[in-house]
């Protein structure tokens, strides 16, 4: 592949080499399912969709990988506060994850393994750290990852260990876990079980009654079902430090390769700060699909750049709606006229068959602010062979545009999106819109049956000033947004 990624250990771009040829082994951080999930929560879902719709583009197998984190200190503690059997809670989330990634058009990843689901395997991941003296218990149920006894940690966020004070997440500590530790900097592979926890919450280990800790389950789980090296570790760009560098020790501590890339993205923020519970500043999948097409939530998400932060304002979703509703009448106008192109043959492009500039810009660390102005020249390309009504050059431009808005997930016409843009609250703003028009458009055969020229042109020039383009046709006059 011609595919350059950054990689964020190394700091700069670097070619994609498949482990295996032909085939892309990546595994993604996923939920903490311990509440709602919001648009920060689904940067990292839509950004990697996009990486893996292009691959598959290039010809290349996939095996996605995205876990569920459904048992930690945080739901535990909500599940408690709720009332609630954390199971049960973990598991509610989980299935309004799993509504929020379809609602946006996220590919399902080949397999969504839970931390609960692969005990066993963590397990014999501790054994064998211990066994390779970078592990060691504390007599109290406890297990730590030994950070001195590794001699590359640090090297993936490129700091010193003399220079930190822990290697926890500030969620993770509690002082039953921390009084065990030789080194203030080691990190928790097993905590034990504690009696103000419900006994289902920990499992039978070696060294007492517990439960993992929160790094271990990505190290055992992508080892299960990737192999000791794979291609691509990706994730939120607050995952790097602790959970990732951990990661990394960890698998590299058992002899394992584990990730040849580290793809991270950044933030959705709000006021500059990063969108989260903790700051009170949530907007919801449901709340803002309520407001908006589902689609025009993805595209205000897809059309940064990954490695770039999305501010998020009161201008964010209506912009997004916009310009997906230009893109949407585009592609309608073209079925008008041309008829619909299928969804096989829109998915069959390659890259070589695509515009090369916006191939290229894919291939440059999938840079979407360069693939959506190929796309916009398409847009206008194909807005001129609307007027001039020559059916292959629309059609053409109808199969290029949609390839290209395929990769991105946002294809108007894909079985996705096909009728999605009518419904919710966008219905209620396109048939008021659409009333409205119809009565001025009405107003202007009126004129043109009287013969009254400019008055007729003055009507239509209205609209146009308006963003509102008026077409006639030999079955009357239809309009669209410019």
């Amino acid at each position: 592949m011609a595919l350059h990624l950054y990689d964020s250990k190394s700091a700069r771009l670097q070619p994609l080499e498949p482990v295996t040829p032909g085939h892309l082994g990546i595994y993604l951080c996923g939920a903490t399912v311990q509440g709602s999930p919001h648009v920060g929560h689904l940067r990292s879902a839509v950004a990697f969709d996009a990486l893996i719709r292009w691959v598959r583009r290039s010809g290349m197998s996939v095996t996605y990988v995205r876990n569920v984190t459904d048992i930690d200190d945080k739901i535990l503690r909500k599940s408690a506060e709720a009332g609630w059997q954390w199971w049960a809670w973990a598991t509610r989330f989980e299935r309004e994850f799993d509504a929020a990634y379809a609602a946006l058009g996220v590919l399902p990843p080949t397999v969504a393994p839970r931390a609960t689901g692969h005990i066993p395997e963590q397990i014999d991941l501790i054994a064998r750290l211990i066994d390779a003296g970078h592990a060691y218990a504390d007599g109290q149920g406890n297990v730590y990852f030994d950070v001195r006894s590794q001699a590359d940690y640090g090297s993936l966020t490129r700091q010193k260990l003399d220079d930190m004070l822990s290697t926890e997440d500030d969620a993770q500590i509690d002082e039953a876990v921390e009084a065990g530790k030789r080194d203030p900097r080691d990190f928790a592979l097993w905590k034990a079980a504690k009696p103000t926890e419900p006994e289902d919450a920990s499992w039978d280990s070696p060294w007492g009654r517990g439960r993992p800790g929160w790094h271990l389950e990505c190290s055992a789980m992508s080892k299960r079902y990737l192999g000791e090296e794979f291609d691509i570790h990706g994730g939120g760009i607050d995952l790097r430090f602790p959970h990732h560098e951990n990661e990394q020790a960890q698998s590299h501590g058992a002899g394992w390769g584990f990730a040849r890339l580290w793809v991270h993205n950044a933030w959705v923020t709000t006021k500059g700060e990063k969108m989260s519970k903790s700051l009170g500043n949530v907007l919801s999948v449901d709340a803002l699909t309520a407001e908006a097409p589902a689609a025009a939530v993805r595209w205000a998400l897809s059309t940064v750049h990954h490695r770039s932060s999305i501010e998020w304002g009161p201008e964010t979703l209506p912009a997004a709606a916009a310009a997906w509703a230009k893109v949407r009448a585009f592609v309608e106008r073209t079925i008008d006229v041309a008829g619909e192109v299928p969804i096989g043959e829109v998915q069959a492009l390659t890259p070589a068959e695509l515009p090369e500039a916006f191939s290229a810009a894919m291939d440059d660390d999938l840079n979407v602010a360069g693939a959506l102005a190929v796309i916009y020249e398409h847009l206008k390309a194909g807005n001129v062979a609307l007027e001039a009504r020559d059916v292959e050059a629309v059609r053409r431009e109808q199969l290029l545009v949609r390839s290209m808005l395929d990769v991105l997930g946002l294809d108007p016409a894909s079985p996705q999106w096909k009728g999605e843009a009518t419904s919710g609250a966008d219905s209620a703003q396109y048939d008021a819109l659409d009333a409205l028009v119809r009565a001025v458009i009405e107003e202007r055969a009126q004129a043109r049956a009287e013969k009254d020229w400019a008055r007729a042109d003055a009507l239509r020039d209205r609209l146009a000033a308006a963003g509102v383009i008026v077409e006639d046709g030999r079955e009357g006059a239809s309009w669209h947004l410019a």
